[in-house]
């Protein structure tokens, strides 16, 4: 989506750096009349303005992350900054239970679905209401199910995309349950 964005910014300033030459040019050869028309006001309430007419600066070039190369652009910076501690307790799973390190960008730590729980990160990070909704508590007062989805509980401590994160989960009621499977694979399946 940047690269879309970006593009559509570049391109057109680009189409405009070789129009503007093209249009206050002077026909020159056998057939010449003189200076080629342009869009200039020669009478009327703006025949005294004159735009400053020249080269039109060149775009800049794209970053690495826009072209799809190497380099280190903004989406790779934020995931860079992502390091999380989970600890989970009393899933009944075998092996999803302990303490695990999360680092993403590379992926790193001892997280034992470390990619998914990057890649999910990453989807969650790329929309607004995910950043704002990913590690929200669920609010005081709210009317959830009383389904009770097991004892699991957890606690994720960090940062993620450069924000503090410090937040628990558990499968007590219907809200908790949803909170906790949308964190999944960053948080063990236990369904």
């Amino acid at each position: 989506m940047l690269r879309r964005l970006a593009l559509t910014a570049v391109v057109p300033l680009a189409v405009l750096a070789t129009a503007v030459p093209a249009a206050t040019a002077t026909a020159t050869g056998p057939a010449s009349t003189g200076p080629v028309p342009a869009a200039v006001p020669t009478s009327g309430p703006f025949a005294a303005a004159r735009p400053a007419l020249g080269p039109l600066p060149m775009p800049l070039p794209l970053p690495g992350f826009l072209e799809g190369g190497e380099g280190t652009g903004a989406g790779e910076a934020d995931e860079a900054r992502t390091r999380l501690t989970v600890s989970v307790e009393n899933t009944g799973v075998p092996g999803a239970d302990g303490t695990f390190e999360l680092e993403c960008g590379p992926t790193g730590g001892t997280h034992p679905e470390g990619q998914a729980a990057c890649d999910r990160l990453a989807e969650a990070g790329a929309t607004r209401s995910g950043r704002q909704e990913l590690f929200r508590e669920t609010p005081e007062g709210t009317m959830c199910t009383m389904i009770h989805g097991g004892d699991a509980t957890a606690r994720i401590v960090g940062t993620w995309e450069g924000r503090a994160v410090d937040t628990t989960a558990s499968r007590r009621d219907g809200c908790e349950i949803a909170r906790w499977n949308s964190l999944v694979p960053v948080l063990p399946d236990v369904r």
